[in-house]
């Protein structure tokens, strides 16, 4: 039996993704992702607690972050976790990154300026399956849905 790696989160973004176009016109994108939570501590007092997170997308769903994501854009995100290592001066470094194949941006009414709350899904197929050397291969569906959600 295989292993389940899967994540899903919702936060907002912690700056613009940042887009690499590699020789082969292959696109990735990555950015910050924030999620919180409020805990009580022992005497009652709110504190909020955030998680930073390192997010990937690649090909169409990289394209896609490029045009629609910036800093502060709230978003429901599914991925699999990766981590991966380099040498750096002799030392080894790692880092724990999602790996994204599918994103919604969320927004409040209040963000939206004709009131009505907006979610726009933009998800990732795969066509090929990856390997460590190459990124996977991504479609993405067609544009926004407008939607009432009930909170």
């Amino acid at each position: 039996m295989s292993g389940i790696n899967k994540v899903i989160l919702v936060g907002r973004l912690g700056k613009d993704p940042d887009i690499k176009t590699f020789e082969n016109g292959v696109k990735k994108a990555s950015f910050s992702l924030a999620t919180s939570e409020i805990r009580k501590d022992k005497d009652g007092n709110r504190t909020e607690y955030t998680e930073w997170h390192n997010i990937i997308c690649w090909r169409n769903l990289a394209e896609n972050a490029e045009k629609y994501l910036n800093k502060g854009k709230m978003i429901y995100l599914e991925g699999k976790l990766r981590t991966r290592s380099w040498e750096d001066n002799g030392q080894k470094r790692y880092i724990t990154e999602i790996d994204a194949n599918t994103f919604t941006m969320l927004s409040t009414k209040s963000e939206n300026e004709g009131g009505q709350a907006v979610v726009t899904q933009v998800q990732n197929v795969a066509t090929a399956t990856p390997t460590q050397q190459s990124a996977p291969e991504y479609a993405c569906p067609p544009d926004e849905t407008t939607d009432d959600l009930p909170f």
